[in-house]
């Protein structure tokens, strides 16, 4: 990854931004810009250069994880260390990551650098990680195929009477044994009626003849995460249970047909949403079509009704449409998709049409 090259794409916004310098303190914003994957640090790039902070448990991991930029390891907290190089750095004017900033922090920041300046700033750096880079694109294409490994791996588990915590289990035992680097989140596993709850925690329930089961899982490859989502039938489903599938499935390809560079993130759920809708089951699709993937499992771009953000080349966004009827059951099916100037190429491999076990 080319954490230098990030930074100074980040310096050469400094005046679009209205400050001096940025203070990123989200983990995932510091890792995208220095490389480093530990739990307590911050970065402050200015216009004449970047520091790293962090503390004495990371004196060695970053190290080797941000060799190329000034490492500084605080006793105490950070606050002291970075008002210190803000001053050395001529920062006037610093901008602070608005929604990774708590209060008590922006107090302790505040008493550090009491002749600066705080601007709160809203994705700053997650401007900068929409578009993923090529060495970005080829981990999320292989947290995509250790995903697709496990689905195929997971079916022939699958039997009568297991709980969904027990599926839940296997699946995340597969995942690991098919090489993840760890989860991309806690699997979903819902059979039957709980499928109808589109995040529904794994439980109890049994599995019986005819059920549906919805399973929305994914690996964690580099730091980097995949999300998919299969309704599978055990046994023969209803016969609304199928049409749904039928409906979603359809949805979801409108949704991935509309899918382009320059494209606004409202048109593309607009396209997923009106087959749903034109089908009868506008008001059970519940939540927005997708969401950008990368060092995060949600994350910008935001694909939801009325949205007006034009997805760039190289995001990569999940194409999600869902229909839940309480009692009856839920149907969802997820892929990832890499934006192209031309439209766009789905990442996984895993069968979208209705399984039958």
């Amino acid at each position: 990854m080319d954490h230098p090259l990030r930074r100074s794409a980040l310096a050469a916004r400094l005046d679009d931004l209205g400050v001096d310098g940025v203070l990123v303190t989200a983990l995932p914003n510091v890792r995208y810009l220095t490389g480093f994957t530990g739990s307590n640090a911050a970065a402050l790039v200015a216009r004449d250069g970047a520091v790293f902070f962090t503390d004495g448990r990371y004196i060695e991991q970053s190290r080797h994880e941000v060799p190329d930029v000034d490492r500084v390891v605080a006793r105490e907290g950070l606050e002291r260390e970075i008002a210190s190089h803000a001053s050395r750095l001529g920062v006037a004017r610093l901008g602070f990551e608005a929604a990774a900033t708590t209060v008590a922090r922006h107090r302790r920041i505040a008493e550090a650098l009491d002749d600066v300046e705080l601007v709160a700033l809203d994705d700053a750096v997650e401007h900068h990680r929409r578009a993923k880079d090529p060495e970005e694109l080829e981990a999320l294409r292989s947290a995509q195929a250790v995903t697709d490994e496990a689905f195929e791996e997971i079916l022939d588990a699958i039997e009568v009477g297991m709980s969904e915590q027990q599926l839940a289990a296997l699946l995340e035992a597969a995942l690991r044994r098919d090489g993840a680097h760890g989860l991309a989140f806690d699997p979903i596993v819902a059979f039957g009626e709980c499928a109808a709850e589109p995040h529904h925690a794994p439980g109890h329930r049994l599995l019986e003849e005819g059920d549906v089961v919805k399973l929305d899982f994914g690996a964690r490859w580099d730091g980097y995460h995949a999300d998919m989502t299969r309704t599978i039938a055990f046994g023969s489903p209803a016969s609304e249970l199928r049409k749904i599938h039928d409906v979603v499935r359809e949805a979801q390809q409108a949704g991935i047909d509309a899918a382009r560079a320059g494209v606004t993130t409202g048109e593309i759920d607009a396209a997923a949403r009106r087959v749903i809708a034109d089908a009868g089951y506008g008001d059970r699709f519940t939540h927005g079509l997708g969401h950008g993937v990368g060092l995060e499992i949600h994350e910008a771009p935001w694909l939801k009704p009325n949205g007006t953000d034009e997805l760039p080349v190289g995001a990569v966004v999940t194409i999600e449409p869902g229909v839940y009827v309480p009692g009856l059951g839920g149907v969802r099916v997820e892929d990832m998709i890499e934006v192209t100037d031309e439209g766009c190429r789905v990442l996984g491999s895993s069968t979208r049409e209705l399984i039958e076990l």
